[in-house]
């Protein structure tokens, strides 16, 4: 499975961006998308996740700011930010897991800025 994530870019602080991810291979039964991101010089930290039954994990973070959703017939999910704050300022990676595996995408920067 490879996961390619598109999306990032600049934006100004209170400014909406929607990142993708779209996964290629052999994809079947259950699965776990999820977002994470990395700060620069700091550790990846979970942002958001959607299980097989359709349900949504957030971080205090980013709740009520940000929504992940998916579409199952694309094999892509996606990760819409609004009110974007400067500390959201990160290179964001979407995973894959399925059957016991991770894989993750190359990631994709935002950056938060005036």
């Amino acid at each position: 499975v490879q996961l390619q994530a598109s999306g990032g870019g600049l934006v100004q602080p209170g400014g909406s961006l929607r990142l993708s991810c779209a996964a290629s291979g052999s994809i079947f039964g259950a699965n776990v998308w999820s977002w994470y991101r990395q700060a620069s010089g700091k550790q990846r930290e979970f942002v958001a996740r959607i299980v097989n039954n359709g349900a949504t994990t957030y971080s205090d973070n980013v709740k009520g700011r940000f929504t992940i959703s998916r579409d199952i017939a694309k094999s892509a999910v996606y990760l819409q930010m609004n009110s974007l704050r400067p500390e959201d300022t990160a290179r964001y990676y979407c995973k894959f897991s399925m059957r016991g595996s991770d894989y993750w995408g190359q990631g994709t920067l935002v950056t938060v800025s005036s």
